[in-house]
């Protein structure tokens, strides 16, 4: 990627930054998008047009669909910002590939594998150990909140409040969202709090920082191991689903699903209905007009 090129890219993201709210690790994905696109065009990405970016559906013929979207997006978005900004007088975007996408349904536990996570977690924290006190905390928000990896490992200390069932939580695009907290895991991370260094800034402290992601990933795969249950089957964003697609099956109102989630867009959160498919059967069976009528 050229100098100019840089500038320009350090631009937009400032612009997203500043404008769209988007995360650090959004930020990231852009940058390193942008820069193999450029290595692919073979030419300054801010001056390329329309002939040279026709050829990257080629140059990306063997990836998978939601890469060639997602780095489309991305070139997308940036050509329009620089077209906006005055910076081109056209926007070849038109050029790139736009791959059909059928988006794959969420992988979920069901209630009697969430039933295992829990008690061979809590058979081990029974021990009062720190780590199976920490694990088990851990278990309690992912499941229990529907929190996002990333806002989880970064709560700080004090992000609950004794007397306080909910946390304020700053989320994707630095959008901030009430999520109501159980009693259940309020009650786990008064216990594990106790185990935080007074002086620790985070709630889940590593080292100079906080619990990493992907700390967070192997833990939950050793829970799930512990449990019987197949490492493979199952992430934090996998117990994010089973709490998202738990609610529904109560009866959870969708658009409180949404609000929970921090979902911006409620067709993200609709995905979880077709999951759902037993409890919609159950419904239309049941709850239409019809449903009497012999």
């Amino acid at each position: 990627m050229t100098f100019e090129d840089r500038a320009l890219v350090d631009r937009f993201l400032d612009m997203m930054a500043a404008e769209a709210g988007a995360s650090r690790n959004t930020l990231l994905a852009y940058r390193t998008d942008l820069e193999r696109a450029a290595d692919g065009l073979g030419q300054p990405i801010g001056t390329a047009g329309s002939d040279v970016l026709s050829k990257l559906g080629e140059q990306w013929r063997d990836l998978a669909p939601s890469t060639v979207a997602r780095r489309s997006a991305a070139l997308r978005r940036f050509y329009g910002f620089l077209f906006d900004e005055g910076l081109r007088k056209d926007d070849p975007s038109g050029a790139l590939p736009k791959p059909t996408l059928q988006r794959p349904l969420p992988k979920i536990l069901d209630s009697n594998e969430v039933t295992a996570l829990f008690e061979a977690a809590e058979a081990r924290a029974a021990s009062d150990e720190p780590l199976a006190v920490r694990n088990l905390t851990l278990l309690e928000l992912l499941y229990g909140s529907g929190l996002r990896a990333t806002e989880l490992v970064s709560l700080p200390r004090g992000a609950l409040r004794t007397g306080q069932p909910f946390m304020v939580l700053r989320g994707k695009g630095s959008k901030e969202r009430l999520v109501p907290i159980s009693s259940r895991a309020e009650q786990a991370v008064v216990r594990w709090r106790e185990h935080v260094p007074t002086g620790s800034l985070w709630l889940f402290p590593s080292g100079k920082t906080h619990l990493s992601r992907i700390r967070l990933y192997q833990i939950v795969r050793a829970m799930a191991a512990d449990a019987g249950i197949p490492p493979e089957r199952i992430s934090p964003h996998v117990l994010r689903h089973a709490f998202a697609t738990h609610l529904l099956s109560g009866g959870a109102d969708l658009r409180v699903v949404q609000s929970l989630l921090g979902h911006a867009d409620i067709a993200t959160t609709q995905i979880y209905t077709h999951v759902d498919s037993a409890r919609l059967i159950q419904l239309v069976n049941t709850k239409h007009p019809l449903a009497d009528r012999r």
